[in-house]
């Protein structure tokens, strides 16, 4: 007996020493198969019990139960074997960079947890159900996973959480999801699914969270919802859900958050939502709302956040929601409400921000709206408020951002006013404001954009703001008087200046030429005196400038036509300025109203302006100064094609020549493997091999013969004979963002091209389900790829998002446009037309609108100037609030990049350095609420 019980002993011990050994095994082979930059995984080390390894946790110290290696910069494709593990119930890959599908041959009978979010995953979103039958959590969520949901995913019954948002998951909500009557949160958020809202899932009575967002939902919004009485967060956001919202909803007691913004919602807000005691944030903005805005609101004492903005609601704001104790966000912007503001809001409130812009509100501010010492945003443009600005609100230390243009607010600036420590943006244009600004001390120093501009200020202009940042400073249109103070030379970031339409006098300071960021410059309808100063052509980057309606005397500076940047200069209408006009820049294609009234002569015939004295002489010394030009500029080409010439033999690494379509291919490679042969590109211009066409030739993929790799051919039809250098040159190009030019055909005039194959997917084609994490690394990508050709010289050609291709890691890859070169004959691409063309791909990424639509970078810079970040960030971004200022800032940079002027657009080191800025600030503040933030 006793001999019997030492077998069986000596069995378990066996058994359990296998087993250890196996999950060992299988953690090695797992170490192996993972890319693993940073050496995260540095202590799986055999000589260290597993049980101890970083990430690993174990059930009874001899089985792997758990594997946790969130957020650990890991890589490669997610293997089989980690779901082998006999004991496993937890696995946690999330924030990695994993790629290619989840493997679907799995069993893994234990299994409860499975989060794989934030990765690049492509594929299918649910494992099989029957392979994973004990699982209760499964985030997949922020891949680029696609097709439907599986109609089995009912069996999934121990599910409580399942997260599949930020993917591109297609097809209708199935119906065996009400199955899951475990389940408490439901996430799809965030990709294309259509159809109805499925009424049954009124029967997951464990629902807390239940998040449709940011698909193509239609028909009216449930009844049934209204039974889900566990239910704390209800989002059904950017739909197209029509219909009023059903009463029914004032059913769930413990609902705390409500959003329902962007869909085509009719009707007014029902009464029984008024019942909803725990409502924090409720937000219907966007619809087509209805009727007025209930005094019912004193029930909802918990709320906090309370978006109705952009709608058609009318009559009077209530006062009940000066009643809101925990309020903090108040946004009715864009609707039709009248009446005054009531005088008690904010006294009892916790406002932070307070957006009632573009309504039709009358009477004066009320005293306490900032009450609190917490409100940094208030907005209240284009309404008819009227009265001073008051004090209180002048000592609110909080602000940061003031919007009061456009009302008939009147009286002086109250002292208090402009010593606002957090202030950065400052806007009371369009207002009947008086008095003087000068006589009281300036201490803004955060001071970046200030607009006082269609007001009654008078006397002279302060010599400081307090602020070294400024960027935008605009005192147009008052009665200002006395001379422009030499120290604004001193305001080194000032983008813009804009001092016309006042009483100036005196001389323009020539100091204003320190100012190196200025952009626009406009003195106009003053009483300036004095010449032009010459030191502005200092100036690397003006691109406006107007000194019209004034009293300018001398002459223009000839210096000032040398400004490479200044494309629009207006000196009309000053009587004293005499001479001829420089004969370079800006000032050759000057039209007549910009010289009208003064005494100015030569220039083209289109000035209306008389000829010079002596002006055939200097037409004959410009001629001879241009020929000599063109005749150097031809010989530097010649040079420069002999070079190439003798450089490409020198360089070609080989040359093959085959009979092929009615003549001889000759096939140039500077970069290729030798496993490319010509015939595999002649084989490859075949029918079945065409994946596209486009007005210059079709474009293929073709396969090498020796091992069976991939690339893709483009064929051009006719090419200019001056581009074959160039193009050897781009093959030699080799970055990681870039697809490389691997070599190229000629065949008398026509040209195929040889690339690189990418196993991806093209941007324009997944730009609509990409989250702003995703969009910004791709941002950045582009930004390398572009400081790495023009540091070669090269000029990338179109960058747009169809030619930037995402690869399975999600690393973005842009394809040289060279058809460009032969599009734009001997202009070619240059790096500012590059630079351009990446703003044009930033304001894509951000707002999602199509670079071809007519108009996008005027509407862009009318969205960033005039209106809240809702109204221009893509759908899918809207949520994201924590990345709103990156947002913002990008599109300022994509603002820039687009500047009419070429020589205002920044290099593409800066581009590249300001992205990676961007990323790396932590300046926004989350705050845990939807679409929080306004411009």
């Amino acid at each position: 007996m006793g001999g019997s019980k030492a077998f069986v002993f000596l069995f378990v011990l066996v058994f359990v020493s296998a087993c250890r050994g196996f999950d060992l095994e299988l953690l090695l082979s797992l170490k192996s198969s993972i890319n693993d930059q940073f050496q995260t995984l540095s202590n799986w080390n055999p000589s260290k019990p597993f049980c101890k390894w970083d990430g690993i946790s174990c059930l009874d110290s001899s089985h792997v139960a758990k594997i946790h290696l969130p957020g650990k910069n890991l890589s490669g494709k997610i293997p089989e074997s980690i779901f082998r593990f006999p004991y496993i119930q937890s696995i946690d890959l999330s924030n990695n960079h994993f790629f290619g599908e989840i493997p679907r041959n799995l069993s893994s009978l234990y299994l409860r947890n499975l989060k794989l979010s934030s990765n690049n995953l492509t594929g299918a979103a649910v494992p099989p159900p029957a392979s994973v039958p004990s699982l209760e959590t499964l985030d997949v969520s922020d891949n680029v996973l696609s097709g439907e949901l599986p109609a089995d995913i009912g069996q999934l019954s121990h599910l409580r959480l399942l997260d599949v948002g930020g993917n591109l998951l297609t097809g209708r909500i199935p119906s065996s999801v009400a199955n899951l009557t475990g389940l408490e949160v439901l996430t799809l958020a965030s990709n294309q699914f259509t159809g109805e809202i499925p009424r049954n899932l009124a029967v997951m009575k464990r629902l807390r969270w239940v998040y449709l967002g940011y698909n193509n939902f239609s028909g009216g919004i449930p009844a049934e919802l209204g039974e889900l009485a566990a239910l704390q967060h209800l989002d059904l956001v950017y739909n197209n859900l029509t219909g009023e919202i059903p009463a029914s909803l004032g059913n769930l007691t413990n609902l705390e958050h409500l959003f329902l913004y962007f869909n085509k919602l009719t009707g007014g807000i029902p009464k029984p939502i008024f019942d909803l005691g725990k409502l924090v944030s409720l937000d219907l903005s966007d619809n087509f709302l209805s009727g007025e805005i209930p005094e019912m609101f004193i029930n909802l004492q918990k709320l906090e956040v309370l978006h109705l903005f952009s709608n058609n609601f009318t009559g009077k704001i209530p006062n009940a929601l000066s009643l809101l104790p925990n309020l903090q966000v108040l946004q009715l912007w864009s609707n039709n409400l009248s009446g005054e503001i009531p005088q008690e809001l904010g006294k009892r409130n916790n406002l932070t921000l307070l957006d009632l812009s573009t309504n039709n509100l009358a009477g004066k501010l009320p005293e306490n709206l900032c009450a609190s010492g917490r409100l940094f945003k208030l907005i209240l443009f284009s309404n008819y408020l009227e009265g001073e600005i008051p004090a209180d609100l002048s000592r609110c230390k909080s602000l940061q951002r003031v919007r009061l243009q456009k009302n008939q607010f009147s009286g002086d600036l109250p002292p208090e006013f402009t010593a606002l420590p957090r202030v950065y943006f400052v806007d009371i244009s369009g207002n009947n404001l008086s008095g003087g600004i000068a006589d009281r001390k300036w201490d803004m120093a955060q001071l970046q954009m200030l607009n006082l501009a269609g007001n009654k200020f008078l006397g002279p202009l302060p010599g400081d703001f307090g602020s070294e940042k400024l960027e935008n400073l605009d005192l147009s249109g008052n009665a200002f008087s006395g001379e422009i103070p030499a120290s604004f030379g001193r305001f080194s970031q000032l983008v813009e200046l804009k001092l016309g339409r006042n009483g100036l006098s005196g001389r323009i300071p020539a100091q204003l030429s320190d100012c190196r960021k200025l952009v626009a410059l406009d003195l106009s309808r003053n009483r300036l005196t004095g010449e032009v100063p010459a030191s502005f052509a200092a100036m690397p980057v003006l691109g406006l400038l107007d000194l019209s309606v004034n009293e300018l005397a001398g002459t223009i500076p000839s210096n000032l036509g040398q400004i490479e940047s200044l494309v629009q200069i207006n000196v009309s209408y000053n009587p004293r300025l005499r001479g001829g006009l420089p004969e370079t820049a800006a000032f050759l294609a000057i039209n007549s109203t910009s010289v009208a009234g003064t005494g100015l002569c030569g220039g083209e015939e289109a000035t209306g302006l008389p000829p010079c004295s002596g002006g055939c002489a200097k037409s004959r010394r410009l001629r001879w100064l241009v020929l000599g030009l063109l005749l150097a500029a031809v010989l530097v080409f010649a040079a420069a094609v002999l070079a190439v010439r003798r450089r490409s033999r020198h360089e070609t690494k080989r040359v093959e020549s085959e009979e092929g379509g009615g003549g001889e291919w000759e096939l140039q490679f500077t970069k290729m493997p030798r496993s490319i042969a010509l015939n595999d590109v002649v084989s490859s211009m075949r029918e079945e091999n065409l994946i596209g066409s486009g007005k210059l030739g079709l474009s293929y993929v073709g396969k090498s013969s020796v091992n069976k790799k991939r690339f893709f051919a483009k064929e051009i039809a006719a090419v200019p004979a001056k581009w074959w250098a160039e193009w050897a040159r781009l093959c030699k190009i080799s970055h990681p963002n870039v697809v490389r030019l691997l070599g190229m055909c000629r065949l008398e005039k026509a040209a195929v091209l040889v690339y690189e194959f990418v196993e991806g997917k093209n941007l324009s084609e997944i730009l609509g389900g990409l989250i702003w994490d995703r969009r910004i690394k791709i941002a950045v990508g582009m930004a390398r790829a572009l400081k790495y050709l023009h540091c070669h010289g090269v000029a990338a050609g179109d960058v747009a998002a169809a030619r930037v291709m995402v690869d399975e890691r999600g690393e973005a890859r842009l394809r040289l446009s060279l058809h460009s070169y032969v599009d734009q004959g001997s202009k070619g691409p240059t790096q500012t037309s590059d630079v351009f063309g990446f703003g044009l791909l930033l304001i894509e990424l951000l707002t999602g609108k199509n670079r071809a639509d007519d108009g996008v970078v005027e509407w862009a810079r009318y969205c960033y100037a005039d209106c809240h970040v809702e109204a221009w960030v893509d759908t899918v971004m809207k949520s994201d609030v924590d990345r709103q200022n990156q947002m913002v800032e990008t599109m300022n940079l994509a603002l820039q990049c687009t500047a009419g002027d070429p020589a205002a657009r920044p290099t593409a080191a800066d581009l590249l350095k300001n992205l990676e800025s961007i990323v790396r600030s932590s300046s926004c503040v989350s705050y845990g609420f939807n679409k929080l933030f306004s411009c």
